[in-house]
This record gives structure tokens, C-alpha cells and sequence, in this order.
């Protein structure tokens, strides 16, 4: 029997092993059971799928579900990216969403995400009451056979113009429109396409697109907006001389931010240009959140302006009630999520590209300028993921490594340590080390953050050896 198990965003597999038809139907019989029990099945439920291997034909399957169990449903005619279905619910006033991807991850994983009807990211209380009725139904040997719509409870609808017309009230079109510039933009092979080059092309910017076509095994890599997994990418943007490049990740909630000349500009760097942006220029009133693995250049520039900073585990999930309650001008994760005030409490990597873009038509500046400015003001600050592969035996040792606390690391001392999600060494240079399981992945994951790249080598060696590695 699998155990399905939501991680950090949803439910993710192998095709064809644990993540099969039969499956999904008996996890979108959970979510009906759900949201039945919550008193919601008389609201429609958003169903939408991204370009992976039959991701429609899994929509399909689990929407027919929820029509069986009297439940109606709103199914995107397209693929779809994860914030246009948040959007979506709450733009409807539905009950919830079943998202057919696997976001980021290789080509032979799928997953489905659910999200309630706050369009946000399912918050682990809801996950595992729809986990218990999985093993319920398991436990009962029920398995679901083929099932077609009840097509009076089936509708299908173009998710797309009214998410675009909402951005018009969150992205300054008319700047936009008043500095076009010559960009770049990778779909890589996933649902972001037309949406970002639409919209920046309808402003009278020049944007041509690499990987826009639909391809389920993304060129074999993963659909992720990293600089490990866009070297082509990077050279296109090097050799057409772009003042920007800009992409998406598979499912449209990752953002990749490539500079002039074709540098990877990390989501931290990001993460921190944009709050600045939103304050200064836009006037944004709100403090700002962040992961515990999310870059502490957000701190400085929130201590630099009088606003609160607040801390959650990683996930989301957990960022998206800050949006939610407005009290924060920005959220953001060093996985490259970003989402504002007034939007969606979900990532949203098309939002991050449009707001980088007119950033840089505003400012009259480069994305590396721009940078070289923030660290004048706040100081310089780098940060590394480093992934280290999950064994059986590390598996089995970490929690015991997580709990060992040691009073210097890498000849300095260690002046705090926080436990919200893994264990974060802060030293008293300010720089940091966290240790943490993947939420998504079989891997474990070393976060580091230093003044300096010299100083993360170091930090990462202390950080290996910690570790035993």
C-alpha cells in the first residue's frame, strides 16, 4: 500500500509507480470527502494541469470525481500556471483547487497540490485531513474505477483574461509601455507561455522566447529557472545583447532573473531589489516575510525603513497568510516565490518577471546596477543551496546531526539558533547555515549566507563536515 503524503506543495511521485490514474482518483475522493465535510461541496472546485506527461488526462480523471460526488467543476481549457488557478479561486469565490503538476521536479514526477478556497497553499491541517481519508479509503480497499464527467457539473473555461486583466491593477503597464526594452523570456517547455511575453509584447517590448513549445520531458532536465539548469539560456541572453532575460519554471510560480551580458541574478538578490522597489517607488505600506532560508538582506533593508520583519518555516504555505491578512508588502523564498500585496497567496513567478521589468524601465538601470546600489546601502550579502543527496544511512542520522548544537562554526561564534524548520546557525558576523530536509525532494538541503563568496566556500566546508560528508 503507498503511503501518499502531501510534502511541502502536495502530493509528488514517479509516473506510472505511486503516481497513477487510480491514485488520483482516490486523492480527489479524499479532497471530496473534504470538502463535503467542511460544507463546500456546493461551490465549484478550479481543476487545472501544467505541460507534464497526461497532466490533463489526470485533470480529467480527478474532476470527473468531484462531479460523482455532486461536486462541480471549473476545468481550464489549456495548461495552466499554479497562480492564474489561485487566482481563479478566489476570483470565483470557489471552493477550492486540484493542481495537476509537479512544479519544478523531473520529468518523470507528477503530483497534485490542493488548494482551499483561500487560493492559497493547503496549510498542513487541511493536507492531513485529506491524508487520514486516504488511508481511510485505503484501509477499506476501496479502488476507483475509470470515471467520465457528469458534464452538468463540468464547465470548461479559458482561466487566462481575467488573471491578465487583475495584473493591470499590480504591474504599472503605462511604465511598461513608456521604456520598452529588447528581453529575453524561457518558458522552459512549461505553462508560463503566453503570459509574460504576451503582456510584455502588447507593451511594445521586443521579446523572443526560447522553449516555448510544449514538451513533457522538458529537454530532459527539470523545468526549474536555476542557473545550472539554463546555461543555453544564459548564452542567449549574453549573445543577443538583452537588457534582461526572464523565465518561468514549469508550473509559472519560480521566477529565473538573468542580467545583461547573460548573469544569473539569484532570487535572493531578487527577492531583496523588488522589496525596495515596492517601498520606495510604489509606496507600499506593510512589513515584509520570509523563509527561514530566505536571504537576511530583507531584514536589513526592513530595519533600514522602520518595517517588521517576520519569519516562517519553509513552504508557501505558511508565507501566504501574511498576504492574506495584507500585512506585509512582500513575501518571498529563496526558491524563487514572490507574491505582494493585494495578490494571489501563492508564488508567483510571472508577477516577479513583470515587476522586474518595470523595475528596470523605471530605474533607467540594469539589474546588476541596480544590485551593486542595494549593496551600498545595506551591505553586500551572498547566499548558496547546496543539495546533498538523502541515503539511507544520512536519513536515518540527521535528526540526530539537526539536534547538535556546537558553539562556533567555521571559527566564529554561534549567537543564535533556530529550530522553526531544521536547525539555523547564526554567527556573530551574521552569516548562517541551515540544515533542513527537502520537503519535495529525496534530498538534504544546506543553506548558507555570508558576506562574501569566499566566505561561503568556507561556510559550506564547516557545514559538510557537520554533517559528517
Amino acid at each position: 500500500m503507498n503511503m501518499i503524503k502531501f510534502g511541502t506543495s502536495g502530493w509528488r511521485a514517479v509516473i506510472a509507480d505511486e503516481f497513477t490514474f487510480a491514485n488520483v482518483r482516490l486523492v480527489a475522493l479524499a479532497i471530496a470527502q473534504y470538502l463535503k465535510k467542511e460544507g463546500l461541496a456546493n461551490r465549484e472546485v478550479v481543476v487545472g494541469y501544467d505541460t507534464r506527461f497526461m497532466s490533463n488526462l489526470f485533470a480529467q480523471q480527478a474532476g470527473a470525481v468531484l462531479t460523482r460526488e455532486g461536486i462541480p467543476v471549473l476545468y481550464s481549457k489549456r495548461d495552466v500556471p499554479t497562480p492564474v488557478i489561485s487566482f481563479t479561486v478566489i476570483d470565483q469565490k470557489a471552493g477550492g483547487a486540484i493542481n495537476i503538476t509537479a512544479s519544478h521536479n523531473p520529468p518523470q514526477y507528477n503530483g497534485l497540490k490542493f488548494s482551499p478556497a483561500s487560493g492559497a497553499p493547503a496549510p498542513p491541517q487541511v493536507t492531513q485531513a485529506i491524508e487520514a481519508n486516504i488511508r481511510k479509503l485505503q484501509k477499506e480497499g476501496v479502488v476507483l474505477e475509470p470515471v467520465e464527467p457528469q458534464r452538468d457539473l463540468f464547465a470548461e473555461k479559458d482561466l487566462a483574461p481575467a488573471y491578465i486583466q487583475d495584473l493591470e491593477s499590480k504591474v504599472d503597464f503605462s511604465a511598461l509601455a513608456a521604456s520598452p526594452q529588447k528581453v529575453a523570456y524561457n518558458a522552459l517547455w512549461g505553462t508560463g507561455r503566453g503570459y509574460v511575453d504576451r503582456i510584455l509584447q502588447d507593451a511594445g517590448w521586443r521579446v523572443d522566447v526560447m522553449h516555448k513549445e510544449v514538451n513533457p520531458l522538458f529537454g530532459g532536465r527539470r523545468p526549474e529557472p536555476s542557473e545550472e539548469e539554463m546555461p543555453d539560456f544564459l548564452e542567449m541572453v549574453k549573445e543577443g545583447d538583452y537588457t534582461l532575460g526572464l523565465a518561468t519554471d514549469g508550473d509559472g510560480d519560480r521566477f529565473g532573473i538573468a542580467d545583461k551580458g547573460g548573469k544569473f541574478i539569484t532570487a535572493n538578490h531578487i527577492l531583496a531589489l523588488v522589496f525596495r522597489y515596492l517601498v520606495e517607488e510604489r509606496r507600499l505600506e506593510g512589513g515584509v516575510v520570509r523563509s527561514v532560508a530566505t536571504t537576511h538582506l530583507l531584514d536589513r533593508l526592513a530595519q533600514h525603513y522602520g518595517r517588521p520583519i517576520y519569519e516562517t518555516s519553509v513552504g508557501f504555505k505558511f508565507i501566504g497568510e501574511y498576504i492574506l491578512e495584507g500585512k506585509v508588502v512582500m513575501g518571498g523564498e529563496e526558491s524563487a516565490g514572490l507574491s505582494i500585496k493585494g495578490h494571489v497567496p501563492e508564488k508567483d513567478g510571472i508577477i516577479a518577471c513583470l515587476l522586474v521589468a518595470e523595475m528596470v524601465a523605471q530605474k533607467g538601470a540594469t539589474v546588476g546596477e541596480l544590485l551593486e546600489d542595494l549593496f551600498h546601502l545595506v551591505g553586500p550579502l551572498h547566499s548558496r543551496r547546496v543539495n546533498i543527496p538523502l541515503t539511507p544511512e544520512l536519513k536515518k542520522e540527521l535528526p540526530q546531526k539537526l539536534a547538535a548544537h556546537p558553539s562556533q562554526v567555521a571559527g566564529l561564534k554561534v549567537t543564535d539558533v533556530i529550530t522553526i524548520d531544521g536547525t539555523k546557525l547564526v554567527l556573530e558576523d551574521g552569516s548562517w547555515l541551515l540544515f533542513r530536509p527537502s520537503g519535495t525532494e529525496p534530498l538534504a538541503r544546506l543553506y548558507l549566507e555570508a558576506e562574501s563568496q569566499k566566505r561561503l566556500d568556507i561556510l559550506e566546508e564547516a557545514g559538510k563536515k557537520l554533517l559528517g560528508i
